[in-house]
């Protein structure tokens, strides 16, 4: 189900990329708010992250915890591949609680954490 309001940066969600086109991602992925958009309500901008490491690990790689259930214990932000994407495309996190019952949940990043974010982000841009 699509979100219905702006979640706050630093928001752990989910994506679905399906639509766009290869070299794009498109698959549905975790993805971390970055920015929500000044003058339209229904866009954010995203950085996703992949359970997959780099083959080379560079300045606009991030290494963080994962948020997802059953998944490898850390992911690896992709801030090269910035995306501003509509809140249509994003759902909070689906997991099971202990007795299996469907839970949903939006993670965040520390405050530490996400200054590492846009650092990386800036990176990935040239805007040093």
């Amino acid at each position: 189900m699509a979100l219905l309001y702006q979640p706050k940066e630093g928001s752990v969600l989910m994506c679905d990329f399906r639509g766009y086109e290869v070299p794009e991602i498109i698959k549905i992925r975790p993805v971390i708010v970055v920015r929500k958009h000044r003058t339209n309500k229904w866009l954010v901008t995203v950085v996703p992250l992949s359970t997959t490491a780099p083959q080379t690990v560079l300045e606009h790689h991030l290494q963080l915890d994962s948020h997802l259930q059953g998944a490898s214990p850390v992911c690896w932000a992709k801030c090269d591949i910035v995306a501003t994407v509509s809140l249509g495309r994003l759902d909070r996190i689906k997991s099971k609680d202990r007795h299996g019952k469907r839970t949903y949940k939006i993670a965040e990043l520390t405050y530490d954490q996400f200054l590492a974010i846009k650092a990386a982000v800036r990176s990935a841009l040239g805007l040093h």
